[in-house]
């Protein structure tokens, strides 16, 4: 690696650290570190979404698919991720920001009980952790590449820019650091296609050298076991990643809940557009560069075959920009997790200074556990795969009926849990022919749905949020019905005696509508209100 990378690696890491230290001017409280004070506006929530999502696993890893022709691999990125996005556009980014909360975690233990959100949170840590230490493993094989430098001195070497940034300005430091790193990291791939393409003679040059059905991702033998890969692939990262905490977090930050839904929309949109420029390189590179030895390094090998050494180190900035960009998103959501789920279980009513500390330590200590990942990882993609393997198993099909049907309840929440995760455990020690991880989510949705429908009850009686909620309304209905009454019982004494009966007032009888109540019967249902409600009233 000549100067003028070295060069832009420096100015890259003075640039995040900048950014970070003027974000953390508006950073006072825990809610602003977590979720930018609610503050964030469409352009900035739609590219940081974009920039998170997007990052080195599909600038890096749907590159290395296509490279080596690995269908499945590319059904995965870039087109399930996006379709994540989409989801998460259509059925729930809205009501997420209408929850008002830090985490979706506090989601789940508000509609189902603690000891289901206790398993949330440990399942979507596990989920960051993992995923991190694939983005941190993509850090280390570009650093090996362009320096010859140990895979290790890499990782570590990156982690700890985006770890101090992160630690110091947040969620803005996260979303605006996040804009920056997605310009450059967009120019700098159409500036290498551009180069590429003009040395190889055009894409259609390209495409004549290729194997008849490149193109066609289904063109697969259609045997049970390539059909059950291909839905693996499309429900872990198409349906299990709605549940990521990394891009649930925009959905929390977000302005207004118009913001946080056409943010999603945007993002998927750019998704699809963009994240095609990879998989051309990839196929590019099988003419160009045929038989390398590392696939993993495709895009470099190719940056340093096409381009002038001033661009390259352009390209290498544009690398190191989509891999930060997807490390300060997990860093700051696993850290946000601990602090509002984790914390509470050690100390009760922690104070908003101590949450703030804790969620800025634990930073650097999820970081230093990923790296245990990423030094053991073989591929970004699968890497991604295996960090929703637990989501999918047993956490989505709870958090999509959390929102979407009106009878679940704890009990079914917690057989869809634990029985999903003792399905999937069973299937990987069986190594059973079908994905272990979709074992454990048929074994979810089965146990759950007719957990529910049983009516089992829970053993251990608690109160959830919602059952105090539902108290609190019962007990402003009452308090309502004894004021009204005491003020008909002093209208009735305060009354001329004329004669004639006296009859509650017209004010006394809208006084004692019950309808305007949330969660009365003749309202709606709470599945009413949890939709319609305003914020306040959502799992409070």
């Amino acid at each position: 690696m000549d100067w003028q990378a070295w060069f832009t690696l420096g100015v890259l890491v003075v640039i995040m650290i900048g950014i970070g230290v003027y974000a953390a001017r508006g950073t006072h409280s825990v809610t602003d570190f977590i979720v930018a004070g609610r503050k964030l506006p469409l352009w900035l929530c739609s590219a940081s979404v974009f920039a998170t999502w997007f990052g080195s696993g599909t600038m890096m890893g749907a590159a290395t698919a296509a490279y080596e022709g690995d269908k499945l691999l590319m059904m995965g990125e870039p087109f399930g991720s996006a379709l994540a996005l989409l989801l998460l556009g259509l059925f729930f980014a809205r009501m997420l920001r209408r929850t008002r909360r830090l985490t979706w975690p506090e989601i789940f233990a508000a509609r189902y009980g603690k000891l289901a959100g206790t398993f949330a949170t440990l399942a979507d840590l596990t989920s960051g952790i993992i995923w991190l230490g694939g983005v941190l493993f993509t850090f280390g094989v570009l650093m090996e590449s362009l320096t010859g430098l140990p895979m290790t001195v890499g990782i570590f070497g990156g982690l700890l820019v985006v770890v101090v940034y992160t630690m110091i300005g947040g969620m803005w430091a996260v979303a605006l650091t996040d804009f920056v790193q997605m310009v450059i990291f967009v120019t700098g791939m159409f500036i290498l296609l551009y180069f590429v393409l003009d040395d190889a003679g055009g894409w259609g040059a390209v495409t004549a050298n290729l194997p008849s059905g490149s193109f066609n991702l289904f063109r697969i033998e259609p045997t049970r076991g390539n059909w059950m890969d291909i839905i693996h692939v499309w429900m872990t990262l198409g349906v299990a990643s709605v549940a990521a905490s990394t891009v649930i977090q925009r959905a929390l930050s977000a302005r207004t809940e118009k913001v946080a839904q056409n943010g999603f929309y945007i993002a998927a949109l750019g998704y699809i557009v963009i994240g095609a420029v990879p998989l051309m390189l990839g196929f590019a590179a099988t003419v160009t560069l045929p038989g390398l030895d590392n696939p993993n390094a495709v895009l470099t090998e190719l940056a340093f075959a096409h381009m002038h050494p001033f661009f390259v180190a352009i390209f290498v900035g544009a690398i190191l920009s989509a891999i930060m960009s997807t490390s300060d998103s997990i860093l700051l959501a696993m850290a946000s997790i601990v602090t509002t789920n984790l914390l509470p279980l050690v100390k009760r009513n922690p104070s908003d200074r101590l949450r703030l500390r804790v969620a800025r330590f634990a930073i650097p200590v999820i970081g230093l556990i990923s790296t245990y990942v990423a030094l053991n990882a073989e591929r970004v993609v699968e890497v991604l795969i295996d960090s929703a393997a637990v989501l999918l198993a047993a956490i989505i099909v709870p958090f999509i009926l959390c929102f979407w049907w009106e009878k679940a309840n704890r009990s079914g929440a917690l057989a869809g849990i634990i029985l999903g995760l003792a399905g999937w455990l069973i299937a990987l020690v069986l190594e059973s022919e079908f994905p272990a991880d979709l074992v454990g989510f048929a074994v979810s949705l089965v146990s759950m749905v007719v957990v529910t429908l049983l009516g089992i009850t829970y053993l251990f009686q608690a109160d959830t949020e919602n059952q105090i909620a539902a108290n609190d309304r019962d007990r402003a209905q009452v308090l309502a019905v004894a004021e009204a009454g005491g003020r008909m019982v002093k209208e009735w004494f305060d009354r001329p005696i004329t004669g004639d009966i006296a009859t509650p007032s017209h004010t006394f009888m809208n006084t004692w509508d019950l309808r305007k109540y949330p969660g009365n019967k003749k309202h709606g249902s709470y599945f009413h209100d949890f939709h319609n409600a305003p914020p306040a009233l959502i799992f409070t």
